[in-house]
């Protein structure tokens, strides 16, 4: 690095520190803005009347069952078991095996659905709609969950579109309180009793 000038009254050298100490204390000042900003613009996870994140179905068996082409109905998806849960994103999540359990907590981000569990078309519209657990489609190893079979039609007439869509436009919806809205069509038992 070449030594800076000096300047009128102050050697090369007393600048160099001064410019590396404002360098320091912003980079300081950035880190600490992003750590306090980044918890408040986390959003809720949908919780229907079940009182547990994707009504009490297993996350982590999604990734094991058949994934049916578009314009068919998904397998059914996998209940939950009230013996096996863990908290993540302020919810409590089911699973039906203590191993899909600790798998989940190992890498929840991984398993839990986009959009805090929200219907990805209604993302991509702009808004925080429920979502129905048996409309579900991993894409990119993501799993997406949408809110009606009419809206599934929609949602696979383009899926990369929806998605690019639904990703522009989640950061500003993100912090919205989660849906506290019914899933139209759809009633959980919640996660089998143990």
């Amino acid at each position: 690095m070449a030594k800076p000038e000096p300047r009128a009254g102050g050697s090369g050298e007393a600048i160099t520190k001064e410019r590396d100490d404002f360098m320091k204390r912003l980079a300081f000042a950035a880190a600490a803005a992003l750590s306090f900003a980044l918890p408040a613009f986390a959003g809720e996870q949908y919780v229907d009347g079940t009182g547990y994140a994707v009504s009490g179905y297993d996350v982590v068996a999604y990734r094991s069952l058949e994934m049916n082409p578009p314009g068919t109905p998904q397998t059914a998806p996998v209940r939950g078991n009230a013996a096996y849960t863990a908290e993540y994103n302020g919810a409590t999540w089911a699973f039906s095996s203590a191993e899909n359990r600790d798998t989940f907590a190992a890498n929840p981000a991984y398993y839990a659905p986009q959009y805090d569990g929200h219907c990805a078309y209604g993302v991509s519209k702009g808004g925080k709609v429920p979502a129905n657990p048996n409309l579900w489609r991993i894409v990119d190893d993501k799993l997406y969950l949408n809110i009606t079979d009419v809206v599934v039609g929609f949602w696979e007439a383009d899926i990369p579109g929806t998605i690019t869509l639904a990703e522009g436009k989640w950061p500003g919806i993100e912090p919205k309180a989660a849906s506290d809205s019914v899933i139209p069509k759809f009633t959980s038992e919640g996660p089998v009793a143990n």
